[in-house]
């Protein structure tokens, strides 16, 4: 008999099989031997007590039979190598990715083109902006295989269930590599350090079935006759041609924002987020989550180690009707510079699976909305009366707060930061703490760095959350800027039939650098969104 169980386990009985079998016989009220084994279904952690925390487990029991471990839905691709029928994707994130698989399952043969290197020779180049100050435009956090996502963080919890399968994306993640444990968790997370062999499986089943994979294929051209893509030309030279064209570039992918509007493709400005990376020590973030007194915080953080993980948290604010929230928290991570451009400065943040590093870090932004930018000053000199109808003004905001940010962090992508109470208080560090940031940090007071409007709202939106989480408002944090790249400042429209562009025949904007998605779960599952629709197309014609 199989039988589906819940139970309620302080932390130290979650970490134990054997104690978990007990309370599976006691709950129904047989020997503790007829119990041949669980798998679990659910899990979740419940801190909401000032008193206990609680493991929240949903297990599927076996009784007096035996044993079967857990049978994961495994995707069959089927290998296209004589097909005619083909698809190029230009971007191998997660989006690109998924899509590649999906086609595959259709029968359809995807061609996927990467602007950067695949994830092997891309750590070159993280290593070398990161300890020498190097940028390689085209090989970076953002830019490479497996898009932004491979090197931050793994993270992959999303809300967007009414988009796709989340369950299928997870266990397509499970078939290339990754812990059964995503299958269950509340907030499944892979890590920094593992989501590269996971990749490097995806492009080798894409490939052995007859896909391809291009690497250092920038796309610069896009070929439209009759408003009907045809093809794309790359900065090499190259030309590829396919009967439709899957645009999965991600949200750093400027130059093809800047290629559509010049070809007057229709584009559209779209609000996004933007504001600083803020870095406490893990220790801090474990006892405003676990309830641990301060005054125990160096014995409390060994139990918490033996059987908690790292806290976590999501903060949101309302500061005079703007938004102001946490964006992408990592515990045990750390801060990277995700630039794209030699003289720009962008923070995120990334953890290893373990999350065994000492800083916790997230975003915290702001809401940007098209009306808060009337007034700047572009060096492109848009006048106010133009700007609502640039579709790349909120895009070069961005740009423009990153290019602060670069100039006073003193160069070498060298982060300009503050301690938590002195930037809510207006006061220059003295000092700064240790950060997890490689290339550095330098004080700064970050009303030279953000926009009012979004330095305001920081800070009362940091205050607040102080109130919220005790302990959380403490100068031994610090806020880094800047993190500016939470999603696409452009939008790439389609129909919402046939998910092509409205203009633009079989060109198929999909995911987060057209404004669909956010997030690898997300991204994934347009991706499939995307790549599904195209193949009821080709396969009725």
């Amino acid at each position: 008999m199989q039988q589906k169980i819940v139970l309620k386990l302080t932390p130290s009985e979650a970490a134990s099989d054997a104690i978990i079998t007990s309370y599976i016989a006691a709950s129904i009220g047989i020997k503790e031997n007829q119990v041949t084994g669980f798998y679990k279904l659910k899990e979740s952690i419940d801190a909401r007590s000032r008193h206990q925390i609680w493991f929240n487990i949903t297990l599927q029991a076996f009784i007096d039979e035996p044993f079967i471990e857990r049978i994961t839905d495994k995707i069959d691709f089927k290998n296209i190598t004589s097909t005619s029928k083909k698809v190029i994707i230009v971007g191998a994130g997660p989006a690109g990715l998924f899509a590649a698989l999906k086609l595959l399952e259709q029968g359809i043969k995807p061609i996927i083109l990467e602007r950067g290197k695949n994830v092997r020779d891309r750590r070159r180049d993280l290593a070398a902006l990161n300890k020498q100050g190097i940028i390689n435009p085209e090989s970076n956090y953002c830019f490479g295989e497996g898009g932004a996502g491979t090197y931050s963080d793994g993270k992959l919890y999303t809300r967007s269930n009414k988009r796709g399968n989340i369950d299928k994306i997870l266990n397509a993640f499970v078939q290339f590599g990754a812990d059964e444990k995503i299958l269950y968790q509340a907030h499944p997370h892979i890590g920094t350090n593992k989501l590269p062999h996971i990749i490097t499986a995806m492009r080798e089943c894409i490939i052995a079935n007859g896909g391809e994979v291009h690497f250092n294929k920038k796309v610069v051209n896009f070929i439209i006759e009759n408003n009907s893509i045809k093809s794309v030309e790359t900065a090499d030279g190259d030309c590829f041609s396919a009967t439709s064209i899957i645009l999965a570039t991600g949200h750093s992918a400027r130059d093809i924002f800047e290629l559509l509007h010049k070809k007057n493709i229709l584009i559209e400005a779209k609000p996004f987020a933007l504001g600083v990376r803020i870095e406490h020590p893990q220790s801090i973030i474990d006892a405003c989550q676990y309830n641990l007194p301060p005054t125990l915080l160096k014995q409390e953080e060994i139990k918490r180690g033996e059987y908690l993980p790292p806290a976590s948290y999501s903060l949101v604010e309302q500061v005079n009707g703007r938004g102001v929230f946490s964006f992408c928290m990592c515990p045990g991570g750390i801060i990277a510079p995700a630039s794209t451009n030699a003289n720009e400065l962008v923070v995120n943040g990334w953890s290893p699976s373990k999350r065994n590093n000492p800083y916790a870090n997230s975003g915290m932004v702001v809401t940007v909305e098209l009306q808060d930018i009337y007034g700047v000053q572009f060096t492109t000199n848009h006048k106010p009366s133009t700007i609502n109808s640039n579709p790349l003004a909120l895009l070069e905001f961005q740009k423009m707060v990153e290019q602060k940010a670069f100039e006073f962090g003193g160069g070498n992508f060298v982060a300009p930061a503050q301690r938590v109470v002195d930037f809510c208080e207006g006061k220059t560090s003295i000092d700064l703490p240790n950060c997890s940031y490689l290339p550095g940090i330098n004080s700064v007071d970050m009303k030279n760095v953000l926009p009012h409007f979004i330095h305001q709202a920081l800070q009362q939106g940091i205050k607040a959350f102080g109130k919220k989480m005790k302990g959380y408002y403490t100068n031994e944090a610090i806020v880094v800027a800047t993190e500016s790249r939470t999603s696409s400042p452009v939008r790439i429209p389609r129909n919402d039939d046939t998910l092509q562009h409205p203009q633009i025949t079989n060109l198929y904007p999909c995911a987060e650098g057209a404004g669909y998605a956010g997030g690898i779960v997300s991204a994934a599952m347009d991706g499939e969104r995307v790549a599904e629709m195209i193949g009821r197309k080709l396969l009725s014609s």
